[in-house]
């Protein structure tokens, strides 16, 4: 049986599509300049100006935590801050996909004032995005004891490795607030270098890919929805190529009985793609810590974490800040994203679309910050 998709493609791939994808965002290890000068450093002048649009909104979000729903750039002012936060969205959406940013004292700010400026940076790249069925705009990164071998369980919710994959926003964001005893590192790929290697070695697979597969909701059901979606890993379109991945996910939706099945074939391909990934000149590799900043492109990068150690005592466990962010400005997006997105439209895609989803917004406990290790 030939479906509307395979119709409207040749060969098995996207009409118009380059049999070898080229441009900035195309990358491997050896491609990047050395890690220390991918580092955007936060200078004394940034923080003082990030401090004092923080300082207002801090004020009002300890006595209201739901006004955090109503900051904008322009409510935020930061005009020494903005030509490099303009930078930063260009390496973002038209360069290699990502950014390492360095430098919010947390020691000095604490990790409710932190959580505000982190919050603040956000806005001025895209307008946040629900992450979770509860409506949080700023989510938390923990292990919450766990298990990803429940279905309804989200693997950034564990200390398991995440394995290569993309979340449901054009940017993802991260603020690193505490660090595990061991593991917990970040690697990212660049997915159309990815492509670019499985379709060399096996056009056959790489084909495959660009077939909708069915994808676990993992119990974040929209209402009237299926509890699994059908949504392909690449896409070509606008002349633009895109990955949406999360291996563990199109697995587990294989336990809904009328989901479609994952044939050999398509197995044989996930399985090469995540080999691929594992190669080590296609990663760029980094720590995460205390008042560092990472973002990144989810159309173009596929990112890691690896399995951690963590800390007894709970406050110093593993802890990150994470924001889902849509810029107005960001790539278009086949309609098929709709399914997981919510919309196309920019600005207003992205994250998990439930009722009741008010822009919850969960600031971290100050508690005890950074104590000092034995």
């Amino acid at each position: 049986m030939t479906t509307s998709s395979q119709r409207n493609t040749r060969d098995g791939f996207p009409p118009g599509l380059p049999e070898q994808l080229s441009g900035p965002a195309v990358w491997r290890q050896a491609d990047l300049p050395a890690p220390a000068d991918l580092v955007s450093a936060l200078t004394p002048l940034d923080l003082a100006e990030l401090a004092a649009a923080t300082a207002p909104w801090h004020a009002r979000v300890e006595a209201d935590p739901g006004a955090l729903n109503h900051l904008t750039p322009s409510a935020f002012p930061l005009p020494t801050l903005a030509p490099k936060l303009a930078a930063w969205r260009r390496e973002l959406l038209h360069g290699r996909g990502f950014i390492l940013a360095r430098g919010l004292p947390l020691q000095d700010w604490g990790r409710r004032f932190a959580a505000v400026a982190f919050y603040g940076l956000g806005v001025h790249l895209g307008q946040p995005r629900p992450q979770n069925a509860e409506g949080h705009l700023l989510g938390h990164v923990r292990d919450l004891g766990l298990s990803s071998d429940d279905p309804n369980v989200r693997v950034y919710q564990t200390h398991e490795r995440q394995t290569f994959h993309t979340d449901s926003a054009d940017i993802v964001g991260l603020l690193c607030l505490q660090t595990a005893r061991s593991g917990g590192e970040s690697a990212l790929v660049s997915s159309a270098a990815v492509y670019n290697e499985l379709r060399r070695r096996r056009p056959d697979l790489a084909q495959l890919l660009f077939q909708p597969l069915a994808m676990d909701r993992r119990g974040e059901v929209p209402p009237g929805g299926k509890p699994y979606f059908e949504i392909p890993i690449f896409h070509w379109f606008a002349g633009q190529f895109s990955a949406f991945y999360q291996r563990q996910y199109f697995d587990s939706a294989q336990r809904f009985a009328d989901a479609p099945r994952l044939t050999a074939e398509h197995v044989a391909a996930l399985d090469f793609l995540d080999s691929l990934m594992e190669e080590p000149h296609q990663q760029f590799t980094m720590s995460l810590t205390p008042g560092d900043l990472q973002f990144v492109n989810n159309h173009t990068i596929l990112h890691d974490r690896t399995a951690f150690d963590d800390w007894p005592n709970p406050q110093r466990r593993r802890h990150l800040l994470r924001l889902w962010l849509a810029p107005i400005d960001a790539r278009p997006l086949p309609p098929v994203f709709a399914l997981r997105y919510g919309s196309v439209e920019l600005g207003k895609r992205g994250g998990v679309a439930m009722p009741e989803s008010g822009g919850v917004m969960p600031l971290p406990a100050e508690g005890s910050d950074f104590p000092k290790a034995p």
